[in-house]
């Protein structure tokens, strides 16, 4: 029942900062785990970033920490990514999942909602 669309990506120089949107139409998105994820041309799709349906837990994977943070809007029914201090390892099809669960977990085939993805590139 939900829609999700991602926006917010685009061409950015290594060190420079972007930050993407994954915003819910239709339906209310306040009750859902929303993560972030990842995919590389010829690598897997790999977990980003995470945030349960009340906002107090947040996980990244290793690679982000301290450099991305994910946060929401409910009001906004909007999840971001701020990434800050971008390498050129971080170009990706980057997606937003959602899930009804408080938290579904890291892998992405527990995740039941998912948007079109927006291309993040970051040059050297």
């Amino acid at each position: 029942q939900v829609q999700l669309v991602e926006s917010g990506g685009g061409l950015v120089q290594a060190g420079g900062s972007l930050r993407l949107s994954c915003a819910a139409s239709g339906r209310s998105f306040n009750s859902y785990a929303v993560g972030w994820f990842r995919q590389a041309p010829g690598k897997e799709r790999e977990f980003v970033a995470a945030i349960t349906w009340t906002g107090s837990v947040r996980r990244y994977t290793d690679s982000v920490k301290g450099r991305f943070t994910i946060s929401r809007d409910k009001a906004k029914n909007t999840v971001y990514l701020q990434m800050n201090s971008l390498k050129p390892e971080d170009t990706a099809v980057y997606y937003c999942a959602g899930d009804e669960k408080f938290w579904p977990g890291s892998g992405f085939e527990v995740w039941h909602y998912w948007g079109q993805g927006t291309q993040v590139t970051v040059s050297s």
